[in-house]
């Protein structure tokens, strides 16, 4: 990418622990601190249709049971995934990326979407995601940035949405990561903050890719970071953290 469209300051599955991870509520959340990009995670369901949920399983963050990926959506989208937050989201469904994909673009927001498959569907996840964003996103100036930490999920993207911009999403520096991240056409890669330092930061640069990290939710490394020049930020902390600025609210 040319220019680079995305905020520093990413919100954590839409608005951290203030509201059910990824969720519309935790969306609007984060918004209501001011935050205008959104990190969120995208799974298939059995009948095919992309919805957000991180875990490979319902029970952590849902009313449901069993392996999510392996339930048709007409079962998923009656399941209350707001009440093991609190009683004040009772009800909150399971978003579809279609609803997730209307709400941003409607206000103009930046959504950093990680690819999260259910094992064994790697590839074909990624296929299905890049085709419903191609089409969801269709002549936005803003599209989506693909992450994951699956490259078989990143190239099934690319097969499908090949002008999507791609990254890398590392929490080690395996044996390989920066040829993986360079022969899957990615523009970005996303490392654990505790990796991420000057020569890293300036090895990505150098190699003309942007540099993200996650979960920075404490004041010292954020600064550091801002300072040495990072793109981009992902955080649980929407309450601390002033969406354009490397220091705390006030």
């Amino acid at each position: 990418m040319n220019t680079w469209p995305y905020p520093l300051w990413i919100a954590h599955r839409g608005a951290g622990k203030l509201a059910p991870e990824n969720t519309l509520a935790a969306f609007r959340a984060g918004a209501a601190h001011g935050y205008r990009a959104f990190e969120c995670d995208v799974k298939l369901s059995a009948d095919g249709v992309p919805f957000l949920l991180h875990d490979t399983t319902l029970e952590r963050t849902s009313s449901g049971r069993g392996v999510a990926g392996e339930q048709p959506w007409h079962e998923l989208s009656r399941i209350d995934a707001g009440s093991w937050h609190s009683r004040a989201f009772a009800g909150e469904p399971l978003p579809s990326l279609e609803a997730i994909a209307h709400y941003v673009r409607r206000n103009g927001f930046a959504l950093d979407l990680e690819i999260k498959p259910t094992p064994g569907s790697e590839q074909a996840t990624g296929e299905a995601v890049g085709r419903a964003c191609r089409t969801l996103w269709a002549g936005d100036a803003l599209p989506p940035l693909l992450s994951s930490f699956r490259p078989d999920a990143l190239n099934g993207a690319r097969c499908t949405a090949p002008e999507l911009p791609r990254a890398l999403l590392v929490d080690s520096l395996w044996p390989g990561w920066f040829e993986t991240a360079h022969s899957l056409g990615c523009v970005a890669v996303i490392t654990n903050y505790n990796l991420m330092d000057a020569a890293l930061i300036g090895q990505l640069h150098g190699a003309a890719l942007r540099a993200l990290c996650y979960t920075v939710n404490d004041p010292a490394p954020a600064r550091q970071l801002a300072a040495l020049g990072i793109d981009g930020l992902i955080t649980d902390a929407v309450d601390r953290f002033a969406p354009g600025a490397a220091g705390v609210r006030d």
